[in-house]
């Protein structure tokens, strides 16, 4: 399986469908959540689908009402325009890794193999994991490993790359797991997975892709539109949550002339949606998953 939609049944419910709308699937991977939208539309309805990876486009729908764009989310209002879209009724992204990402050794996304650091959403990108390794200052690296993996000892860890690599340069997984192992902290599987997240966030501009994302949906959703986001990173949720609160990913509260608060966004879910135990049960790499909603005002 490419990839299990997680909390399908939540996002679709809280993407309110109208049969006749326009809708965005800003993160289509294995195509999970746009066949479940294309399924609420009716033949008036269009589905605008973005995924920057090559491999998703194995997986595109043969359905006159979706249309594809193999370009990173980012530029969602780029290419809505390109296609003559001005607004749409609802925007849904779920930002975690698929598995079929995960499990595709040669992607490098994953400890469990060995090969090239690559991680690379876009393989036409430059830079890889093992370029970050090799090239960035200790300082950098200790910031990239503790804000984005919360990696306990990220100064430690970062030291040991910057000594190691000036007498080998880190290549490949194998390679990377060796100079690791002797620093790992806690639970092994845990430590490794949050060093290996922090390395995939930074080679992939996950953070800075995510609120350009974030500040484009706001300008291409109609009032009354919907927007349904997924977050996995804690990192991730708290700027989705911010910005349906405020319109801004730092939770800055803007006030009008009068004073009052502007809210960009009714919160149609109060707090998050979380998988229940039989999802988790069915797709243990959706535990960590949180639904956030809101309708634009």
């Amino acid at each position: 399986m490419y990839h299990q939609p997680v909390l399908a049944k939540e996002s679709i419910e809280a993407l309110a469908i109208k049969s006749d709308g326009a809708y965005v699937d800003a993160t289509f991977g294995g195509g999970g959540h746009s066949r479940l939208i294309l399924k609420e539309l009716g033949e008036k309805g269009r589905l605008y689908a973005f995924d920057q990876d090559d491999d998703s486009l194995q997986n595109l729908i043969d359905d006159g009402r979706f249309v594809f764009n193999h370009h990173n989310f980012r530029y969602l209002q780029r290419f809505l325009r390109l296609h003559g879209v001005k607004q749409v009724d609802g925007i849904l992204a779920d930002l975690g890794v698929s598995s079929h990402q995960l499990d595709e050794a040669e992607r490098g996304f994953s400890f469990r193999f060995d090969a090239d650091l690559d991680m690379r959403m876009n393989r036409d990108d430059d830079k890889t994991a093992a370029d970050i390794l090799n090239s960035y200052p200790a300082e950098e690296l200790q910031r990239v490993l503790g804000e984005y993996g919360e990696v306990r000892n990220a100064r430690s860890l970062a030291q040991k790359i910057v000594q190691e690599r000036e007498h080998r340069p880190v290549k490949t997984i194998g390679d990377f797991l060796n100079l690791v192992e002797p620093l790992v902290r806690g639970q092994k599987n845990r430590y490794l997975a949050q060093v290996f997240q922090a390395l995939r966030i930074e080679v992939n501009d996950e953070m800075g892709a995510l609120q350009e994302f974030l500040e484009a949906s706001l300008e291409v959703l109609r009032p009354g539109g919907t927007l349904v986001v997924i977050a996995y990173h804690s990192i991730e949720d708290r700027m989705v949550k911010n910005f349906l609160k405020t319109g801004n990913i730092h939770g800055e509260v803007v006030k009008d002339f009068f004073g009052n608060i502007e809210r960009p966004f009714d919160l149609t879910i109060k707090g998050v949606l979380t998988p229940s135990e039989e999802e988790m049960a069915k797709n243990p790499r959706s535990r960590s998953a949180k639904l956030r909603a809101g309708k634009k005002l």
